[in-house]
């Protein structure tokens, strides 16, 4: 009777053990939920777009941005036009690296803090959030001209997607996922170890000059109402006086900026605000790229705004509401100088972000 009992209570042991392994082993074959490290000095990020942050999903959006796949002749990946070392811009006014060989009508934005990107994405918002934009370049005929089939077909050719796609997605490989992926590694494109940040926190290393320290309140002051907060972007679009005719309405109206999307007259001109963060890096400036120097972009705003219906009245600022705004020489170097303390080189040196 001992020994039977002794067996059975093994038995029952053994079963137990092996039940308790299977169900960890489940666990552990499950994607890991991740979040974002949201930076002491920013405010949270809101998008909810049914596409939750995981570990694996992001080092999967991490290769596939990488990967020249991507494109239809299998020449160009994302990091083609937004290279880490340039904050995830190309350094070009407006790129012709695409299938067709076309210059391209606008400059490639700089990819930084897209998590707080949630009124809107390209210049004129004609996209609502990182999934779907991400369906723009990769099947433009100027761009990656990628066709999706076909794309689904080349990952399921590598086991590695197949396995990894599997084991995120519940429906694996697809045109959905795929930009969901790219969108979950974009999120984690978080620039915020300037030496602005650790002076704003208080950290080591954040020390300011006295030019950098006039320079950031002259941002404050004149420069804030759209590059606003510590993510330096107001994520809004304005008119701010660089052009004054908008009657071309070439190339799907391309020049008409937030009115192509509302179709409202009142957004003509309108493009979206870009962050200060990474400047310095990101040249040329403004949507189309005619600005090559922080120099003719401060030249700009003092003594180049043109006036039309739309124009922003943050660019008026002159006496009686002139438009302009007046800035000294030296006013010009220290803004200059403040710009020097929002560079990133933990960000475009980070090895996480590179590619795989």
């Amino acid at each position: 009777m001992k020994k039977s009992f002794i067996i059975t209570l093994l038995f029952f042991i053994t079963v137990s053990i092996v039940v308790s392994c299977e169900k960890n082993d489940v666990r552990m074959r499950e994607p890991q939920v991740a979040s974002l490290l949201v930076p002491a000095n920013f405010p949270i990020p809101v998008f909810d777009t049914g596409n939750p942050l995981t570990k694996e999903g992001i080092e999967l959006g991490r290769r596939l941005f990488y990967d020249k796949r991507l494109s239809g002749n299998n020449q160009l990946s994302c990091g083609s036009c937004h290279k880490q070392e340039l904050a995830f811009s190309d350094g070009v006014a407006l790129n012709n690296i695409g299938a067709s060989g076309n210059l391209l009508h606008r400059s490639a934005p700089t990819l930084i803090n897209l998590a707080w990107a949630n009124n809107g994405l390209f210049w004129d918002g004609g996209s609502t959030n990182l999934e779907s934009q991400a369906f723009g370049p990769l099947t433009s005929e100027d761009e990656m001209h990628q066709n999706l089939f076909q794309l689904n077909d080349e990952l399921m050719a590598v086991p590695d997607y197949v396995s990894r796609f599997n084991f995120i997605f519940k429906d694996g490989i697809s045109s959905a996922n795929i930009v969901k992926a790219l969108a979950q590694f974009q999120r984690t494109l978080i620039s915020a170890n300037s030496r602005y940040d650790k002076y704003i926190r208080h950290e080591t290393g954040g020390t300011l000059s006295a030019s950098e320290l006039n320079g950031l309140q002259l941002v404050r002051q004149k420069c804030q109402s759209c590059h606003q907060g510590d993510l330096f972007t107001d994520n809004d679009f304005h008119n701010n006086g660089i052009d004054d005719d908008f009657s071309n309405t070439a190339f799907d109206g391309i020049f008409l900026g937030r009115a192509r999307v509302t179709f409202n007259n009142a957004d003509l001109g309108k493009f979206k605000t870009p962050t200060l963060r990474n400047i310095l890096l990101t040249s040329p400036y403004m949507h189309d790229g005619r600005f090559s120097t922080i120099s003719q972009v401060l030249d700009h705003y003092s003594d180049g705004i043109k006036v039309s219906a739309t124009t922003d009245p943050l660019v008026k600022q002159n006496p009686g509401g002139l438009p302009g705004i007046s800035l000294t020489p030296q006013q010009k170097a220290d803004i200059t100088a403040f710009l020097h303390a929002l560079t990133d080189s933990t960000f475009i040196n980070d090895t996480q972000l590179a590619g795989p």
